[in-house]
């Protein structure tokens, strides 16, 4: 308890604030929205095994009352998660001001977007026989349109935009753990992605190398089957000419703007590393830039978005 300040008799002691008393800054407050049947129950899991208190369906009119609940409230609740769905945008649509009065509080939210392609939408809801909430009469593609539009404000204020078209529930949840769990999450994660242009760009990605300018490994008989993970695919890698410096040059980019970006309050970037395929070269060196990065004492991991899908 914080100590009070000596006063002149029938006056009220002056509570003092001491510097270990917590301030609504030290809440980790997460937001979850995203489009429907993107994976925000699966977030909320997965946030759920790290920690947080989470709760589902909750009108933006009342994130800031959440907010101080949990701030008041301390321990546990201290890591608060709120999943909004368009139930609970039926309340209200200003999301950015809900964000805003937080910040204005003095509480430093962070925003996770869960978006997925239209065409793996439409899958997934045919697969569990489910009608969009927003589709009305219409088609299931009416639907996800009509989300999209009232979600383009959400998108643009997210900290983080996790892509789950091509991830499993496991791989979603890791994902989660990975960004929310362990270590400090106010410092600055990269991720490290490969991926084959032949499947499209992640959309995510704040950078974007190619790595197609390297010999294919698919064309050396003994390397064929093997992926970017194998010695002996990594070592033909980073063995050509250019390779490794390559790497070296895009991990000093990265290091030198890390600082900036951590002032600017971004916590999540994520380098995309793509050769035709997505299973020997851009995950070889997605692999050694992550490495060299943990080396320059950033939180950097390796994900590999189409490993196994040749």
């Amino acid at each position: 308890m914080p100590e009070a300040e000596p006063g002149p008799e029938g006056v009220r002691p002056v509570q003092v604030r001491s510097e270990a008393d917590p301030t609504r800054s030290d809440t980790a407050l997460v937001v979850v929205t995203g489009v429907s049947g993107g994976g925000r129950s699966t977030v909320a899991r997965a946030l759920e095994n790290v920690g947080f208190y989470v709760v589902d369906n909750l009108p933006q009119a009342l994130m800031l009352d959440m907010a101080e609940l949990a701030f008041q409230a301390g321990g546990a609740a201290r890591k608060t998660a709120m999943v909004l769905d368009v139930r609970s945008r039926a309340f209200s649509t200003d999301l950015a001001g809900a964000i805003r009065a937080l910040k204005e509080r003095g509480f430093q939210p962070r925003v996770v977007f869960v978006d997925a392609d239209d065409e793996v939408l439409i899958r997934r809801f045919e697969s569990v026989r489910r009608s969009h909430p927003l589709q009305g009469d219409g088609r299931l593609a009416d639907g996800i349109a009509v989300e999209r539009g009232l979600l383009e404000e959400a998108r643009d204020l997210a900290d983080v935009i996790i892509d789950t078209s091509h991830l499993n529930v496991n791989q979603l949840r890791r994902r989660v753990e990975e960004l929310f769990g362990g270590e400090d999450a106010r410092r600055l994660r990269v991720t490290v992605l490969s991926f084959g242009f032949k499947y499209g760009l992640p959309p995510d990605a704040d950078f974007v190398l190619d790595a197609r300018f390297l010999p294919n490994p698919y064309w050396v008989p003994e390397l064929r089957e093997h992926t970017g993970r194998d010695e002996d695919v990594s070592r033909y890698v980073l063995g050509q000419r250019g390779a490794v410096t390559f790497v070296e040059t895009y991990a000093r980019l990265i290091n030198a703007t890390a600082p900036g970006f951590e002032r600017e309050g971004k916590r999540y970037l994520t380098v995309a590393v793509g050769c035709t395929g997505g299973k020997h070269r851009s995950v070889a060196i997605a692999e050694e830039l992550a490495s060299r990065l943990r080396q320059a004492r950033l939180s950097a991991n390796a994900q590999h978005r189409d490993l196994g899908r040749e």
